[in-house]
């Protein structure tokens, strides 16, 4: 069972001075990529995010990177209907963690002006799926964002944060990057994701050594998204739950669908 948490974000801050969207037309930054080793130096790393930048190096040269995509191709859709629901275009928008485009390919020119679509992976950018909105494809990582205060109308982000290892410092850097009426989209797995999963391994794991070790990725809690989204500065919240129930016929087979996805979905 996936259990994505829709965020809904719209934030409201004192003017600023704004950025030019001329100021940002390069079709890299590598900048925005976290050095070899880099941490944040108030959290706890729990992902490697060099390993992370070469998984899914690695998935998007298979030879069918769109065979285990249709996840995300479905929450993609969802959140650009979101975009859709707010009666307003966005001149410069931002995909973050874009991965193979999965949200542009459902929007268009007449709500998006530009779209910047930021990864962590070269080679998901450059097989990103077509699309009739002008963008412009960035090499950064979601916890080093190389963009300037007040740059974007609009940042949405699909299933990769819940990969970031400080949560609250990836949303302030959006915080910082959106207009004082930006709007930020996202979605992310929620607590009880792969909830079944989690709990046949730790039954069997206690009936037979005594004890269980985690054996998947942590997932932030809905309930706490609301406290840090507003931690990180955001107004007028809305926190959505969207289930999606993908069955198997086993635990292996839903184990074998998991380790192909790899750096796709949810390693």
């Amino acid at each position: 069972m996936l259990r994505p948490a829709g965020l809904w974000r719209l934030c409201r801050r004192p003017w600023a001075a704004r950025v030019p969207a001329e100021n940002l037309g390069r079709r890299e930054v590598t900048s925005g990529v976290s050095p070899r080793g880099s941490t944040s130096p108030r959290t706890l790393n729990i992902f490697d995010r060099d390993l992370k930048r070469k998984q899914k190096n690695w998935a998007a040269r298979q030879p069918e990177p769109t065979k285990f995509d249709y996840l995300k191709e479905e929450v993609g859709s969802r959140i650009a209907d979101r975009v859709y629901d707010i009666p307003r275009n966005f001149p410069l928008a931002l995909d973050l963690g874009c991965g193979r485009g999965y949200i542009a390919q459902y929007l268009n020119k007449e709500t998006i002006g530009k779209f910047f679509q930021a990864d962590i992976a070269e080679n998901a950018l450059k097989n990103s799926s077509e699309t009739e909105i002008p963008t412009v494809s960035v090499l950064a990582d979601e916890e080093f964002l190389p963009f300037k205060e007040n740059t974007f109308d609009l940042v949405v982000s699909s299933l990769s944060l819940h990969w970031v290892n400080d949560l609250p410092r990836a949303l302030e850097q959006i915080h910082y990057i959106l207009k004082p009426d930006g709007v930020f989209i996202g979605a992310m797995f929620g607590g009880d994701t792969l909830y079944e999963l989690r709990c046949s391994l730790q039954l069997a794991e206690t009936e037979r050594e005594g004890g269980f070790s985690p054996h998947i990725s942590p997932f932030t809690a809905v309930n706490d998204l609301g406290h840090l989204l507003g931690r990180a500065g955001f107004n007028t919240l809305t926190v959505d739950t969207d289930e999606i129930q993908v069955n198997y016929p086993g635990m292996f087979e839903l184990m074998e669908d998991l380790q192909e996805q790899k750096s796709r979905m949810l390693t």
